[in-house]
């Protein structure tokens, strides 16, 4: 069953924490002006959420483990990006079932879709994926739970300076499509382990009522309401 409310998702991380996986990658850009095809995936990181275990699939990483020299990886970027991807599709493959948390991945351009699309380009064939009702947009559970203003704009920035504030690595998209050109996959790839990391820290406090909003919403406070009569009775 997709979960759809904030309500359900609080209420299956509390009793199933081990079904849910966090998600979040880096790629060239955000559009199409890379030579008229989609934009080339840099780095995926996926953390389990019971255990605060993470895996990484990083442009990087792999570029070393397939022999390519640091000064050679553009020119080879097909080779590296085809093995980050087929990586990737092996581990979900082997987690079927488990629900899949992530922050605004909802389309061809930026989501599971352009994962598939690129791996598709590429020549290979996509034998698994993450279906529709497994995926989790906590963005949308935040905006359910405390109201769509519960940040300013951009939400994701403005959220971690509610509660912290940004992470040293973290990196706008536009100094990721910098850090791209540069060549600096490193850099990219732990701004994308400080999201995965925020986003574990941004379930936490919202399963224990503690998350720092600039709104708490209606609905928020009504089930707040309903929960402690519930309790009283």
């Amino acid at each position: 069953m997709p979960i759809t409310k904030s309500k359900q998702f609080i209420k299956q991380v509390k009793d199933s924490p081990e079904n849910f996986y966090i998600i979040h990658y880096s790629c060239q850009n955000l559009n199409d002006n890379n030579e008229a095809l989609s934009p080339r995936i840099t780095s995926i990181a996926v953390s389990h959420f019971a255990t605060e275990q993470s895996v990484s699939f990083s442009s990087h990483a792999i570029a070393e483990e397939l022999g390519i020299a640091r000064d050679q990886v553009i020119d080879r970027f097909d080779d590296v990006e085809r093995e980050l991807l087929k990586q990737y599709f092996e581990f979900v493959q082997s987690r079927r079932g488990s629900f899949w948390v992530h922050w605004n991945m909802r389309d061809a351009t930026y989501g599971f879709e352009h994962l598939e699309h690129r791996f598709r380009v590429l020549g290979e064939a996509v034998t698994s994926v993450v279906p529709v009702e497994q995926r989790i947009n906590l963005n949308d559970m935040l905006s359910n739970r405390y109201g769509s203003d519960y940040a300013p704009h951009p939400k994701l920035p403005s959220l971690m300076d509610l509660n912290g504030g940004k992470h040293r690595y973290f990196l706008t998209g536009e100094e990721e499509v910098a850090a791209f050109q540069n060549e600096e996959f490193m850099k990219m790839h732990m701004s994308t382990l400080s999201k995965v990391g925020f986003f574990h820290l941004t379930i936490r406090r919202l399963v224990k009522g503690k998350l720092k909003t600039k709104s708490k919403g209606v609905g928020y406070g009504l089930d707040r309401l309903l929960e402690s009569r519930t309790a009283e009775g």
